[in-house]
């Protein structure tokens, strides 16, 4: 992450992010100390948040969901309100202050969101602190699951399909219909007729016959 990067987060990002660090120094002292429980590698953690290889984008997520996918927890770190409200499929709930002690296993796949990016990057620092290495974001949270595959804007008949999926619709590029904030689709809905194809790797084609 550059200087340029930082200079255009909003004041809540800043905000967030001094939280984060002054967090994990009340949490966990001296990031750098090697005895006790918690060991933190600084610079492994830089590498990795500056790569983003820790980021799950939303649309390769919701491929996840289509395919049905078990190889990974989707964690929700928002409140009890807000996960009854909306939540993505196959979520479970866990506060972020009972993250360490939530039963997550260490050689899993956990791919954690919030409204924003904020507290699901504390939650991330938090289980990489503790040893998890397989640690993920969904990248720009919840907001941005709603802008790329619930209501997408200029959608291809693909992303038109995946938004239907989920219960969600493409918006108008540009005017009051791009703009306005749409309604979250209810929780209860009902079942598609069919996945949106996913892109698979090439198979050969059996041959027909004797």
């Amino acid at each position: 992450m550059n200087a340029f990067a930082v200079s255009r987060w909003s004041r809540e990002q800043k905000l967030g992010a001094a939280a984060l660090l002054l967090g994990a120094l009340a949490v966990f002292g001296n990031p750098y100390r090697t005895t006790g429980v918690v060991q933190i590698d600084a610079r492994e953690l830089a590498a990795i948040v500056q790569t983003e290889v820790d980021h799950v984008a939303p649309g390769e997520l919701a491929d996840w969901i289509v395919q049905g996918r078990t190889d990974y927890r989707l964690i929700d770190l928002r409140d009890e309100a807000a996960y009854a409200a909306y939540h993505l499929p196959t979520a479970e709930r866990a506060p972020i202050a009972g993250l360490p002690d939530y039963p997550l296993a260490r050689n899993e796949k956990i791919v954690l969101y919030s409204d924003g990016g904020i507290h699901a990057a504390q939650g991330w620092f938090l289980l990489r602190a503790v040893g998890f290495k397989g640690v993920y974001i969904l990248r720009g949270g919840l907001e941005a699951w709603k802008d790329e595959v619930l209501f997408p804007t200029a959608a291809s008949d693909r992303a038109k399909a995946v938004s239907a999926f989920f219960g969600g619709a493409p918006r108008a590029a540009g005017g009051a219909e791009a703009t306005a904030a749409p309604e979250m689709p209810a929780m209860v809905m009902p079942a598609p007729q069919a996945a949106p194809a996913v892109a698979a790797p090439n198979q050969k084609k059996k041959k027909e016959g004797c």
